[in-house]
This record gives structure tokens, sequence and C-alpha cells, in this order.
């Protein structure tokens, strides 16, 4: 069979192949990492101990609509919007 009678469909196919792995291996956990994120920042607590984006760690001490205040030394608190927590560290 020559080139020019090849179906046009399966030119396609290893692209689509390609597309569907990338989703699967790339696309879709971050989407899923994203939502836990989201999920973990909706359920802040007092007492929570965090890290924000920009690497302070800190312990929640009020929790509020879209802030959230961090004790991170004896006598300093700061306030950070919640979507800057990116972790609870359990220890």
């Amino acid at each position: 069979m020559s080139p020019e009678g090849a179906n046009p469909i399966m030119q396609f196919i290893p692209l689509i192949l390609i597309f569907t792995i990338f989703y699967f291996l790339v696309i879709r956990p971050q989407q899923k990492k994203q939502k836990d994120i989201e999920q973990m920042q909706k359920n802040l607590q007092v007492n929570d101990n965090v890290v924000t984006i920009s690497g302070i760690h800190g312990t929640i001490v009020t929790v509020k609509d879209r802030t959230v205040i961090l004790k991170v030394d004896a006598n300093t608190r700061i306030e950070f919007d919640r979507e800057a927590v990116t972790a609870k560290k359990t220890s």
C-alpha cells in the first residue's frame, strides 16, 4: 500500500495516544493534588501547624473566612490568606 492511500485517521492515532498518556501521567495527578490542597485549606483549624507558600512555619491561632493568623514566634503573629497555606505539618 502506498503512503498516499493510508487512512488519514491512522496518522492521528499516535498523537492521540501521546495526549492520553500525558493526561493520565501529568494533568490528572496535578488536578488531584490541587483539589487536595484546596480541601486542606478549607478545613484549617486553630492549633494546626502549617507551612505557607513563602516557607514560613507557624501555628494557627485564629481562623477567619478568608484569612488565618499564624503564631510564628512567642510574640509574633502574621495574617495570611488561606490560599497561602500549602501544607499541614504532622509533627
